[in-house]
């Protein structure tokens, strides 16, 4: 069965990850709830791994701590002005990070979806942030415009299927 990590982000539509999670899992997916810090406070870790079936991961691994098996693709959902800005800079200060920078050098589909305001989504650095990230071959999804709590999950699953 093909590994999918879902990197959940802080922002309202988080607690609803679980949506995402099921049409994964419907669409033959196993699923690695991998989230930020700050996601911790929005989801329902408990509620989470008993419907995945594994542990929710936020911080990098201690020393003989078993390896997770390396994803077949990442899905970022809800993606953040922040973490849309790091990813492409590269920046790494978060396990979830890490991961997502990883990824296209390793040859690892990676589709966002976003979840921020049009206030943020029209400045320059968000702007050249996604287009850095579309020219490694990102899948970057608009989702909500961040002034709404609902997040079209359908559509990174979708995208994902387009990789494929």
């Amino acid at each position: 069965m093909k590994v999918l990590y879902v990197i959940v982000c802080a922002a309202a539509p988080a607690s609803d990850v679980g949506r995402l999670v099921s049409l994964a899992q419907d669409a033959g997916w196993e699923v690695q709830i991998v989230a930020t810090p700050q996601a911790l406070d929005f989801i329902d870790v408990p509620a989470l791994e008993a419907r995945t079936g594994r542990q929710v991961r936020s911080r990098y691994r201690k020393p003989g701590e078993p390896k997770p098996p390396r994803p077949d693709a990442i899905i970022v959902a809800p993606a953040t002005f922040n973490t849309v800005n790091k990813f492409a800079q590269g920046i790494t200060d978060t396990y979830a990070l890490g991961l997502m920078a990883e990824a296209p050098g390793l040859g690892i589909p990676v589709v966002v979806l976003t979840f921020v305001n049009a206030a943020l989504s029209g400045r320059a650095p968000f702007r050249r942030s996604v287009e850095s990230l579309r020219e490694e071959g990102v899948v970057v999804v608009e989702g909500s415009d961040g002034e709404q709590d609902e997040q079209p999950w359908e559509l990174a699953l979708e995208a994902l299927v387009r990789l494929a």
